[in-house]
């Protein structure tokens, strides 16, 4: 099991781009992360990799006919590619409603700076 565990973990090499002020505004942040060695220009990157590994499909999208509360988040936007699990993708966050504040909130730290302390609750 443990060696399983091992061979899913190595196979993420994942792009992260996060748009603070929104997709097409400054300021805009690139990061990378591999795990199993540990890489990239994540900053904390060992607990981002155990944390990823924890969190049961972690860029499912919103489940269609979803009813999700009309609470704006704020502009921040992200884009992360790549592969998790040896699978490839290509998942964008944003912070539009309920719903996407939770997935967004599900994996937020891997999109750091994008959201000040006060607003990532």
């Amino acid at each position: 099991m443990i060696v399983l565990a091992a061979i899913l973990v190595a196979s993420t090499s994942l792009h992260i781009t996060v748009w603070p002020a929104g997709a097409g505004q400054p300021g805009k942040r690139v990061y990378t992360l591999e795990c199993a060695p540990v890489g990239g220009t994540l900053p904390k990157r060992a607990a981002a990799c155990t944390k990823l590994m924890r969190v049961e499909r972690p860029f499912a999208p919103t489940p269609m006919g979803m009813a999700c509360t009309q609470i704006y988040g704020g502009p921040q936007e992200a884009l992360v590619t790549g592969r998790f699990r040896g699978k490839l993708v290509r998942v964008r966050f944003s912070r539009k409603d309920g719903c996407e504040i939770a997935r967004w909130n599900r994996v937020r730290f891997l999109l750091p700076g994008a959201v000040s302390a006060v607003n990532s609750r």
